[in-house]
């Protein structure tokens, strides 16, 4: 298939472009290059352009004669969306919807849509399901949520067949090493942490050690990135018209910061220093994914489900690539 990647410049989409490829599909990148790498797509076509511009939006999907779109462009912070949910329902909704217009004029009627597990919000059930309730509370979850809301209903048009990846945390380096993570400003867990060990930064910030968890942090489910990256292939290959499904993507096992933290050290064989700061809003204390209709319906399943392991390619990343991609 001709497959087009909004933000395939990013951590998870240049991963799956390089998925896609391996699995003979021929990808274009369509990237703004404002969170992406270019060196990151190096391999693919580029278009540069914003999803956000309507116009250039409906030009692209005309021009290519995309079979399917992957969307991953997108703002993923938790903490900005809250400072500034106008950013988040601009570019995250109003992209969106821009990229479905302009799919639905170009005939182009599959897709995998990059969703998140922060569309439950505080889940009450742990692992959670895809049938809790989605009660998002953050900006970033409810604008993904808005997302699948319609492309749900585009879908029961029947404009388009559909598939929604709820990705719980998306951790870890290609294992060629040719691909990592590199987000400026880094927000992620799992980075901020090795850059400590790499003398990039003084210490770790633990916000929140009092939750109701094992040791008072935040818990995560850590997914790997080329797993992710890998259910967007088996995603794409099984998106059905007029249907518009949702998955989550994790291992279906939960690790604390402090856990994370430990497991850093050990894999580094590096100090790193610890500062506890207050809760930040927006935070639900634990997020694990049930992970059985996955499995069941697409086939997948974790290759790299260790948390050792996945902060191990982390961190061979990091140290070839000190700087991220340099750009």
């Amino acid at each position: 298939m001709r497959v087009l990647l909004t933000g395939g410049a990013g951590y998870v989409g240049s991963h799956a472009a390089a998925a896609l490829a391996e699995a003979g599909h021929d990808v274009t990148i369509l990237d703004d290059l404002s969170g992406g790498h270019a060196r990151a797509v190096t391999d693919f076509p580029l278009i540069r352009a914003d999803i956000t511009d309507r116009e250039r939006m409906a030009a692209a999907l005309a021009e290519g004669r995309f079979d399917a779109v992957m969307h991953f462009a997108a703002l993923t912070s938790v903490a900005e969306s809250m400072d500034h949910p106008d950013r988040y329902y601009r570019v995250n909704v109003a992209g969106s919807l821009n990229l479905l217009e302009a799919m639905a004029a170009a005939d182009c009627r599959r897709l995998v849509f990059s969703s998140s597990a922060a569309v439950y919000g505080a889940p009450a059930a742990i692992p959670v399901p895809e049938d809790h309730a989605k009660a998002p509370v953050n900006p970033y979850g409810q604008s993904k949520r808005d997302v699948e809301n319609a492309i749900r209903w585009y879908a029961s048009a029947g404009l388009l067949g559909a598939v929604s990846l709820r990705y719980f945390n998306a951790a870890g380096a290609s294992l060629d090493g040719r691909l990592g993570e590199d987000h400026q400003p880094e927000q992620h867990l799992i980075p901020l942490v090795l850059h400590v060990a790499l003398g990039n930064r003084e210490d770790i910030s633990i916000f929140g050690a009092d939750y109701d968890t094992p040791d008072g942090t935040c818990v995560r489910d850590f997914v790997h990135v080329c797993d992710l990256a890998r259910a967007h292939v088996l995603a794409l290959e099984r998106v059905t018209p007029g249907r518009a499904a949702a998955f989550n993507v994790g291992t279906g096992r939960g690790h604390s910061v402090r856990e994370v933290i430990e497991t850093a050290r050990a894999v580094t064989g590096r100090p790193i220093p610890v500062r506890e700061s207050p809760r930040r809003p927006g935070d639900p204390p634990v997020l694990v994914a049930a992970a059985a209709a996955i499995r069941e319906a697409l086939g997948w399943r974790p290759a790299t489900p260790d948390l050792e392991q996945i902060v191990t390619t982390a961190w061979n990343w990091l140290r070839t690539h000190p700087d991220g991609y340099g750009d």
